[in-house]
């Protein structure tokens, strides 16, 4: 069992665990990684993300999570996103805006199901003509080779899975949209953080296993063209601090060879 105390009085951090203690002076990047990682935890308590929204639309994202993305978005110059789970459209507006700010891209959002209210806000937006719906399982065949059709073979791809996150399902959406990722681009499997909840409220028994993160370490390991690699941060003036605050670790599969 481990505990956190943080002690602003003595600016420490204190982590107990297996009967003994570390202690961290609160300005190092030890100590923001553990308030940051309890800070995670609190936030899937009270339900955080489900309180934001992009341009009109509710985005159930981690604002560092966007944040992160909106850098690789303006660094790669997509010419086309996919995103596989749409919900109520707001990460598909988010990359729409983007692509309408650099002057090219397009977004193909794929789900099991369109609600029909999610579907007439997300048509009715003046992001729209950057967005194509598809409406069925990610990992059907005929949902997959539509997908294909819709993408050019001189296209940069950029891959975001956001679907549902069971450890067989996020592999095999990996396996099938893999190969139309980009070389230097990603294909990024969100919310391995399920990891890291089990017993949290929501969570389920199992997800210290079956969850994304699992899934794109299994898919790494027979692989070799795609390495694990968060994305460079193009500015960094902190104290020492290089790992993303984020609920997708171990997320950014990068092509690295064809």
């Amino acid at each position: 069992m481990k505990s956190v105390k943080i002690d602003l009085e003595n600016n420490e951090v204190i982590v107990e665990e297996n009967q003994s203690n570390s202690v961290y002076k609160i300005g190092t990047p030890e100590a923001f990684n553990i308030i940051s990682q309890t800070w995670l935890r609190c936030g899937w308590d009270n339900k955080y993300v489900y309180t934001f929204s992009w341009m009109g639309r509710p985005i159930i994202q981690l604002p560092e999570d966007i944040v992160r993305t909106q850098e690789v978005i303006y660094k790669i110059e997509p010419d086309v996103i996919i995103e596989t789970g749409i919900a109520h459209g707001g990460s598909l507006i988010l990359y729409a805006s983007l692509c309408k700010a650099i002057g090219r891209g397009k977004i193909i959002g794929i789900d099991i199901e369109i609600r029909p209210h999610n579907r007439v806000a997300i048509e009715e937006h003046n992001l729209f003509e950057y967005i194509t719906l598809v409406e069925g399982s990610s990992v059907n065949t005929d949902i997959v080779s539509q997908v294909k059709s819709l993408i050019k073979p001189t296209d940069k791809v950029l891959i975001i899975l956001d679907s549902n996150h069971s450890r067989e399902h996020v592999l095999a959406e990996l396996n099938a949209y893999a190969e139309l990722v980009s070389l230097g681009s990603y294909i990024v499997a969100t919310d391995g953080i399920m990891k890291d909840l089990v017993s949290a409220p929501r969570s389920q028994a199992d997800w210290g296993t079956n969850n994304p993160y699992h899934a794109a370490q299994e898919f790494l390991a027979t692989h070799p063209e795609f390495r694990l690699e968060q994305p460079k941060w193009e500015f960094n003036e902190s104290n020492g601090l290089s790992e993303n605050v984020t609920y997708w670790p171990g997320a950014w599969l990068q092509r690295i060879d064809r």
